[in-house]
């Protein structure tokens, strides 16, 4: 076998770019630049990341499953009415069959024995709502915005893209697979539970979840209605305690909904499929 030949010294030119990507990517990858972390630990935290940024949609059913098992384990109440959550499915599956971006992902929506207004969404399709908020709705439209925003969000993979971040800053280098697929999935609840979606991220799912619902033809108004009618109750709902502000949101909703395309409900808002019956919607869901 042949000595592989030196090249000889790299051009300055090269030799700098060379440093300053070598620097960017320490900068970016170490959590405190004071702090020596071996190559071997960086290249496999590195491979860690890689691999949570390309789920498959089945390790991510498998992940959001693992996070449903842990929701359960710490106390969280599925409800166990069939009436209702049929209600609530076939709500969620009209708005996904109408305007999901991601049709190889298996939606799944399940009502929470719950009196406090809240909505959440995990990865791999599943959608939470809770009781409290099903009862705070005026009508059917009102609920399916929350749904779609919640949608929204796994269309988007933020919270995938929230993991991500947050085992890059606390230097983990868990792999997602097997045993050690808890650990990672209780990094999900801890940010479902404790920390608000960022404000990217809120305007994203705002847009895609009116999106969503303008092509489920359902009445676009009642998201931001919604909104509104929430945030001037005595206690912000956990769904609506982040950051950007609620108002701000509400009118680029309602800028959104001017200057976006029309659809039936928007030319003719009686229509049943409409979503804005008080009447029905309550001969549906009853109070709870």
């Amino acid at each position: 076998m042949k000595d592989s030949v030196s090249q000889g010294p790299l051009p300055i030119s090269k030799r700098v770019f060379a440093a300053t990507a070598l620097a960017t990517s320490l900068a970016i990858a170490l959590p405190n630049p004071a702090q020596a972390i071996p190559l071997r630990d960086l290249i496999f935290r590195g491979i860690q990341v890689i691999q949570l940024s390309n789920l498959s949609d089945k390790q991510e059913r498998e992940l959001g499953e693992q996070i449903h098992q842990n929701l359960l384990n710490q106390g969280m109440r599925p409800h166990q009415g069939s009436t209702l959550n049929r209600y609530v499915n076939r709500i969620g599956q009209r708005l996904v069959d109408a305007g999901a971006q991601r049709r190889r992902v298996t939606y799944r929506f399940l009502v929470v024995d719950d009196s406090r207004v809240n909505a959440f969404a995990t990865m791999g399709g599943r959608v939470y709502v809770t009781t409290g908020l099903i009862n705070a709705a005026d009508n059917e439209a009102q609920l399916a915005s929350v749904v779609a925003h919640e949608i929204g969000h796994i269309d988007r993979k933020h919270l995938v893209k929230q993991i991500r971040k947050t085992m890059v800053a606390q230097g983990l280098t868990t792999a997602i697979t097997g045993s050690n697929r808890s650990q990672v999935a209780n990094i999900g609840v801890n940010l479902l539970v404790s920390r608000p979606q960022s404000r990217s991220d809120e305007y994203d799912a705002d847009r895609e979840g009116l999106r969503i619902l303008r092509e489920a033809d359902y009445a676009t108004s009642a998201m931001p209605a919604f909104m509104r009618k929430l945030v001037s109750s005595r206690s912000t709902p956990t769904f609506l305690s982040t950051h950007p502000a609620v108002p701000d949101r509400v009118v680029r909703l309602e800028q959104e909904i001017q200057s976006g395309p029309e659809n039936e409900c928007d030319r003719n808002p009686d229509l049943s499929s409409c979503g804005l019956s008080q009447s029905r919607y309550r001969q549906l869901v009853g109070r709870r």
